[in-house]
C-alpha cells in the first residue's frame, strides 16, 4: 500500500473521532455540565528552587525589595494579589526553619525602606530565627539598602554592601499635606465635627498648631532612638550612642563611607558574600536556594521574582507602595 492510500485510508478515522469529541462536547453542555479553567490561579504554598551549586547543604537566598509594608500588593487586572512582604518574610523564615539542611541564610536587599511597624517586625522575625535556628544569617545591600532597609539589615551578623550601593538614611519622618489654600481658591470649604481639639491631628485641611507638630515630634523622636537602639545591638558594633546618633541625621552614604563609619563589615559582591557564608558553615559547596510561589521563577542569584518586579525605589507605583496623597504614616524611608 503506498502511503497516499494509507493517509486516505485512515481520514474516516480522523473524521470519526472528530466527530466523537463534538458529541462528548455538546453532551456537557446539555446537561449543564461545564469545564471550569480559573483565570486566576489558586494560592499555592512556597516551593524550593535550586538557583546553583550542589552538594546537601543549603544556603536560602531570602529577598527584601521594594517599598517595606504591611499591606498586600495591590490587586491586578483580574483582581490578584500577593502577600506583603512582611508576610513573605515570615512564611519563608518558617520554611526554612523546617528544613535541617539550611545551613544559612542570605539576606538580599533591595529597598529605600517603609514603615516603621513592617521593618520592626521583619528585623523581629530574623533575631527569632537566629535564636531557634542558631544558623549564620548575613546580608548584602545591593543597589539601595537606606533607612528600613538598614533596620532590617542590623539583624543579620554580618552586613556587606555592593561597591556601588547607597546606604544611610537613618531617619524617621511622617508626610502629610495641607491643601487648605488650594479649596479656598476652588470655592470648597470642609467641616470636621469631633468631640476633642486634636481629634483631626495633622488634617490636610487646616494648618497643624504648635503644640500638634510638638505632639507628633515626640512620638517620631521616640521612633529614632529605637533605630539608634538597633545599630547598637548590631552584631559586631563597635559604635557608641554618641558615634551613632551623629551618623544618624538622615544623610545617605556610599559604600565605602558606610565600610569607614563602621556602619557596614565590608564592601563586596554577593558572590564574596555566598563564599564567606560557606567559609563560616565550613563547607566547600552548597545549593544555593531560593523559595518562590509558582508562577515566579529566579535563574540566577541576581534574579528577582515576579512579584518583586518593581523598582526598589519606586514607591510610588504598583506593588507595595505608599500613597503619599492618602495616607499618613511614620516612615523609616529614604525619599529623595
Amino acid at each position: 500500500m503506498t502511503p497516499i492510500e494509507m493517509q486516505e485510508k485512515a481520514m474516516p478515522i480522523r473524521r470519526i473521532r472528530n466527530i466523537q469529541i463534538l458529541f462528548i462536547a455538546l453532551a456537557f453542555l446539555l446537561t449543564g455540565c461545564a469545564i471550569s479553567i480559573p483565570l486566576i490561579p489558586k494560592p499555592e504554598p512556597l516551593r524550593e528552587q535550586v538557583i546553583e551549586g550542589k552538594g546537601t547543604a543549603k544556603i536560602l537566598l531570602m529577598d527584601i525589595t521594594g517599598f517595606i509594608s504591611e499591606h498586600d500588593k495591590e490587586r491586578g487586572l483580574l483582581g490578584s494579589s500577593s502577600p506583603s512582604i512582611m508576610s513573605q518574610v515570615r512564611e519563608t523564615l518558617q520554611k526554612a526553619e523546617d528544613d535541617a539542611a539550611i545551613v544559612g541564610v542570605i539576606i538580599r536587599i533591595n529597598s529605600p525602606g517603609g514603615t516603621i511597624t513592617a521593618s520592626d517586625i521583619i528585623h523581629h522575625d530574623i533575631v527569632r530565627f537566629k535564636d531557634r535556628r542558631k544558623v549564620p544569617v548575613y546580608a548584602c545591600i545591593m543597589s539601595i539598602g537606606t533607612s528600613g532597609g538598614y533596620y532590617i539589615a542590623a539583624a543579620a551578623d554580618n552586613i556587606t554592601a555592593h561597591p556601588t550601593s547607597i546606604t544611610g538614611s537613618f531617619a524617621v519622618m511622617m508626610m502629610t499635606m495641607n491643601i487648605e489654600g488650594l479649596m479656598n481658591k476652588i470655592g470648597v470649604s470642609e467641616l470636621t465635627i469631633k468631640s476633642g481639639d486634636k481629634k483631626d491631628i495633622l488634617s490636610p485641611f487646616r494648618p497643624a498648631t504648635p503644640e500638634e507638630k510638638q505632639i507628633v515630634q515626640t512620638i517620631i523622636n521616640q521612633f529614632h532612638k529605637k533605630f539608634v537602639d538597633t545599630i547598637i545591638s548590631r552584631h559586631g558594633n563597635t559604635l557608641s550612642r554618641k558615634d551613632i546618633e551623629s551618623l544618624a541625621d538622615g544623610r545617605i552614604y556610599s559604600s565605602e563611607q558606610a565600610l569607614t563609619a563602621k556602619l557596614i563589615d565590608r564592601v563586596g559582591y554577593l558572590d564574596d558574600v555566598i563564599a564567606e557564608m560557606k567559609k563560616k558553615v565550613g563547607v566547600t559547596d552548597a545549593k544555593i536556594i531560593t523559595y518562590y510561589h509558582p508562577g515566579s521563577y529566579k535563574g540566577t542569584i541576581y534574579a528577582s521574582s515576579a512579584a518583586e518586579s518593581s523598582s526598589a525605589m519606586g514607591v510610588f507605583s504598583g506593588g507595595n507602595s505608599f500613597d503619599w496623597f492618602g495616607e499618613t504614616q511614620f516612615l523609616y524611608l529614604w525619599r529623595p
